[in-house]
């Protein structure tokens, strides 16, 4: 057992809080405020500092001659007393700069990771989250939360297994990881919501039809793909009903059935061609007919069926090439189709939207603009003229580049 400090006694009590108080502030300290004292505390504060008369309650205290005093009485400087007597005295400041640190770094790291770099409308979903603090109460519970999300959305969009099966596949075998309700299930929605442009849901329902437009137990039979010209080698039937159709020049829908059991199936060597628009696809169809070069269509937002042909495509050597809407969502469709399938852009630089948007003089506004990976100026250049240019506007440009790649192959 340690012998007491013979400053440590109950009338000082107060006064020693109050100096551990202050100093642990980490910022200078000149006076200090101590109190309530009793009668006892004013009498021994006064013995302490060579008073003619006792203090008020609550004095105000020069800490140079408090520090003078208690060198006198113990021959120790005042911040080594209070540490003998109430323990270490920390330092705030430094702790609370420490953690903010901290904090920033996670955000850095947040904004900088490439699942958002490739999509930055997610930056949006940062911010949110940056405005709204810490998921799980400390930096390093936060960046394992966020670090799980990210997992999710980089795998997103599922090929259409139950949300069990998909957490159970990406978070170390938790099938209960995304149950309605977790934080990091929540966490994933909302960066479906900025990604597809819509409110946060507020109902289970719409929870699931979230999920469900992210891929997650879509139906085999419902989630399709449109394509043309398109002529895999094989004898599986996905590339025997691809090849008649294309021969026939005729459109051939795939369902993701049919593409998750395609039999024998190889990808055109050349390049592949992709739209946003149906109405691109019967154009070529209309000028070129049994001819016409290989050619997909996202019809929008990509679903699952989409994404697993592109990839397919890619994975049997296929160049993908993408177009979309000059608009703030036809960009977040672009960034988000070439960072899930690999493809490049096609016609998508800023130089192709100023030749394109000077052919429409007057045209709706593109709407919410978020950064285009592929062109930092795009955005800049669709802020400037605000004005939207759907790929209908430019069909003409783009079939002459499929007429031209035709050439090359034949």
């Amino acid at each position: 057992m340690t012998d007491r400090h013979p400053l440590d006694v109950p009338e000082l009590r107060p006064l020693w809080s109050a100096v551990h108080d202050r100093l642990s502030t980490g910022r200078p300290v000149s006076r200090v405020r101590s109190g309530p004292l009793d009668d006892a505390g004013r009498e021994a504060l006064a013995d302490l500092l060579g008073l003619d008369r006792l203090p008020g309650a609550e004095p105000t205290i020069p800490l140079a001659g408090l520090d003078g005093a208690v060198l006198d009485a113990c021959g120790r400087p005042v911040r080594e007393v209070v540490t003998a007597i109430l323990g270490p005295i920390p330092d705030r400041a430094a702790e609370r700069e420490r953690r903010t640190g901290e904090r920033d770094a996670l955000w850095r790291w947040l904004a900088g990771h490439e699942v958002v770099t490739a999509q930055p409308v997610l930056l949006e979903w940062a911010g949110h989250l940056r405005t709204n603090g810490l998921v799980d109460g400390s930096p390093d519970r936060t960046r394992g939360l966020l670090t799980a999300a990210l997992t999710v959305l980089a795998a997103l969009p599922a090929g259409g297994e139950p949300l069990p099966v998909l957490a159970a596949r990406l978070l170390d075998g938790d099938s209960h990881a995304l149950d309605d309700g977790t934080r990091l299930s929540s966490l994933v929605l909302r960066a479906l919501a900025v990604l597809y442009g819509t409110d946060m849901p507020d109902a289970a329902e719409g929870r699931r039809a979230l999920w469900s437009r992210a891929g997650v137990a879509d139906d085999d039979l419902s989630a399709t793909v449109l394509a043309v010209g398109l002529r895999p080698g094989g004898d599986g039937p996905v590339a025997r009903i691809s090849r008649i159709c294309a021969e026939a020049g005729h459109p051939v829908g795939l369902t993701l059935a049919q593409l998750r059991s395609p039999g024998g199936f190889t990808g055109p060597a050349g390049p592949v061609h992709v739209t946003e628009n149906p109405s691109v696809p019967a154009l070529a169809l209309r000028r070129f007919g049994p001819r016409c070069p290989p050619l997909v269509c996202t019809s929008g937002w990509p679903n699952t069926a989409v994404i697993h042909l592109l990839r397919r495509l890619a994975d049997e050597g296929a160049s993908l090439r993408y177009h979309g809407d000059f608009d703030g969502e036809g960009i977040r469709i672009a960034a988000h189709v070439l960072a899930k399938t690999g493809a490049v852009p096609w016609r998508m630089a800023s130089e192709d939207y100023r030749t394109a948007a000077a052919r429409v003089p007057a045209a709706p506004d593109p709407g919410r603009l978020t950064p285009a990976p592929w062109d930092g100026a795009l955005v800049d250049a669709m802020a400037e003229r605000r004005i939207a240019v759907v790929e209908e506007v430019v069909a003409d440009l783009l079939l002459d580049d499929l007429a031209g790649h035709r050439h090359e192959q034949e």
